[in-house]
């Protein structure tokens, strides 16, 4: 078995900032020849999470006002009374959805289901930077 670690920079807005990020591994696993094995992803920091849905406007939107009715952005927060900066609700949300996804790929495909993307959510109150390290683990081409 070959490990390959790459990385992807996604310029976002936070707020429940949601990408599609599936184009990118989609490219990667090509690129590297990948047959049979796993992507693992993995988005560093507290306040962002990592996801799969059908990337459309109407499960996007539902997706949003779900996060919404469970962690409100606008409630008080134990982490905003110590530190100040305003992103309990990031904290929190992020802990939900977890910071890492694994897919498994056969014949250098990623098994993912018809209308299933993998998706970036950055929950901070700011915009950021987001890193998604992605490792490619498995039986690569041999070029």
């Amino acid at each position: 078995m070959e490990i390959l670690n790459l990385s992807y920079t996604i310029d976002s807005k936070g707020f429940t900032d949601i990408h599609d990020i599936t184009p990118q591994i989609t490219a990667s696993v090509s690129e590297s020849g990948l047959r049979s094995g796993s992507v693992l992803l993995f988005v560093p920091g507290s306040t962002a999470g990592l996801s799969t849905i059908e990337y459309e406007d109407g499960a996007i939107s539902d997706l949003k006002q779900a996060i919404e009715r469970l962690v409100p952005e606008n409630m008080q927060y134990e982490h905003d009374l110590r530190w100040g900066d305003g992103n309990g609700f990031s904290h929190v949300r992020a802990a939900l959805l977890k910071p890492n996804l694994e897919i498994p790929v056969d014949a250098g495909n990623l098994l993912l289901g018809t209308w299933q993307q993998v998706i970036l959510l950055d929950f901070d109150n700011r915009p950021r930077k987001r890193t998604v390290i992605c490792q490619l683990k498995g039986l690569f081409d041999k070029r």
